[in-house]
């Protein structure tokens, strides 16, 4: 969902919308992250766009009163090079912690989907449309990630949306009624609960923990997109997302701009 709650969360299909209504630009080439012992990111090549994800095997139910605290905090994998990430921090606005998340997300999907191309910048871009990183309402990400205070969408009950009456009992959402998006990525529970990883190695699988729905995420484009380099399939993963137009336009213009403000 987006900033306003007025989209459409992850695996949800705006009544009324397909794939071919797309008229989105070229997206902006997914940038690689250094690794520890690497140096500065490549520069992005105009002719390739920004990459999406995938999510994951095995799912826990995890939510309201049953919601286990996530503490990993530093277990999230140290793989992308720490300097850079504060300086790309700094550049672009995005915070520090959901940053990090991104980077490892777009680092780890690769050893799973080694022809997927995800890129950083379009987490990023997704994470900024959803929830501004988590900052959405005046929230913020504390040092493990959480978002802090949890942010529940509005209720999915078919008013420009699809209408999804309650699947989870309320365990995720709150909502014994109708099911609502949860956390900084947006994820309905329905789709939490096929494709929720631990992403940060805590042995919790959390939807409102920017590790774990950054590598869910990462990994649901991967799966449903397949080349992401190729634009048609960025276009059709970022629909499977969220498919409305003003959707894929937003996420495509944050990503560009991410990958800008990184390429300089």
């Amino acid at each position: 969902m987006g900033a306003c709650f007025a989209l459409v969360a992850v695996g949800m299909i705006l009544v009324g919308r397909s794939v071919a209504a797309y008229q989105a630009g070229t997206p902006a080439q997914p940038l690689p992250v250094p690794s520890v012992t690497g140096s500065a990111p490549e520069k992005a090549r105009d002719s390739l766009p920004p990459h999406e994800h995938q999510l994951a095997e095995g799912s826990q139910r995890l939510g309201g009163s049953q919601r286990q605290a996530n503490t990993g905090g530093d277990t999230l994998r140290a793989t992308a090079d720490r300097a850079w990430v504060r300086k790309i921090a700094e550049d672009t606005g995005i915070p520090e912690r959901a940053l990090a998340a991104y980077t490892e997300a777009s680092i780890r999907v690769t050893e799973e989907y080694p022809g997927c191309g995800l890129g950083w910048n379009t987490l990023a871009g997704i994470g900024s449309v959803e929830s501004d990183h988590g900052r959405l309402f005046g929230g913020s990400l504390d040092e493990h990630g959480n978002a802090q205070p949890p942010i529940y969408g509005i209720p999915l009950r078919g008013e420009g949306t699809a209408a999804i009456p309650d699947t989870d009992s309320g365990a995720l959402d709150g909502d014994t009624t109708w099911d609502r998006a949860v956390g900084p990525m947006q994820f309905i529970p329905g789709t939490w609960f096929e494709w929720g990883i631990d992403g940060n190695g805590d042995d919790v699988v959390d939807p409102q923990n920017i590790d774990d729905s950054a590598f869910a995420a990462a990994r649901y484009l991967c799966a449903v997109g397949g080349d992401l380099t190729d634009p048609d399939r960025w276009i059709a993963a970022i629909a499977a997302y969220n498919n409305t137009i003003e959707y894929n336009n937003r996420v495509a213009e944050a990503a560009s701009f991410y990958a800008r403000i990184a390429a300089q």
